[in-house]
């Protein structure tokens, strides 16, 4: 079984290189993915479509990739530097024109047999429109 920080690497080296099939492959077929400040999706194939929907709109670069993990490996967090380009305007949101941002974000995971069960990302939301408009 994979130690917990390496997954949550592999998960992120995966979203880096836009291969969603990986990214995908990190997760629990009953993953609990919950996007910053949005509802709860369940389920990969939601994730996988949320996954999608953001690569339509945005172009994102993570560094500065920070993972930690408790010792038994249950839980874990990351935090990152997210450097992105707005591509298309996603709804609800201020309009897209290519504009880029930099801010920071975190993530908490719980993993079990060596699969991401859940996700949550954080990110301050009111700095990114800020940064867009």
């Amino acid at each position: 079984m994979t130690p917990t920080p390496e997954l949550i690497s592999r998960y992120y080296a995966a979203f880096n290189a836009k291969d969603w099939n990986a990214m995908a492959g990190c997760v629990s077929e009953n993953i609990n993915h919950f996007v910053n400040e949005g509802d709860k999706r369940g389920g990969r194939a939601a994730f996988a479509d949320f996954i999608a929907h953001m690569d339509d709109c945005y172009d994102e670069t993570l560094t500065d990739i920070v993972v930690m993990a408790s010792p038994d490996g249950t839980r874990a967090s990351a935090e990152f530097i997210v450097n992105g380009v707005y591509k298309k305007t996603d709804a609800g949101l201020p309009e897209a024109n290519g504009q880029t941002y930099r801010l920071p974000a975190g993530a908490f995971f719980d993993v079990k047999d060596g699969e991401i069960q859940r996700v949550t990302t954080y990110y301050n939301l009111k700095e990114w429109i800020r940064q867009v408009s």
